[in-house]
């Protein structure tokens, strides 16, 4: 499998990740997306890498991205359970009331 196969994989990983984001109001089904379109951009920091003779920064950049999508899921499964503590439930539309 070339440069093109692993293109075409992150890019369905991507699109899959927007279309969980745009069409679902649960909150652990966008972070769920959201982990999608990460993996994908770590995907394709990987491909270019393999495919590019000695270079190595792009695994560097694939390991600080899996980090930062680790941190990201633990301050944003928080911040959902907070929402479901005060409204019993995790639809991300009621995340503005927690202002009041």
């Amino acid at each position: 499998m070339g440069l093109v196969g692993y293109l075409i994989v992150s890019a369905l990983a991507f699109a899959i990740g927007i279309a969980i984001i745009v069409m679902r109001r649960n909150g652990v089904a966008v972070l769920m997306g959201v982990e999608m379109i990460l993996n994908a951009a770590a995907l394709n920091f990987v491909a270019f890498s393999k495919y590019v003779v000695g270079n190595v920064n792009g695994q560097v950049i694939a390991v600080f991205v899996i980090i930062i999508a680790a941190a990201e899921a633990a301050v944003a499964l928080a911040i959902v359970l907070n929402i479901y503590n005060n409204f019993s439930t995790i639809n991300v539309d009621e995340a503005d009331k927690l202002r009041e």
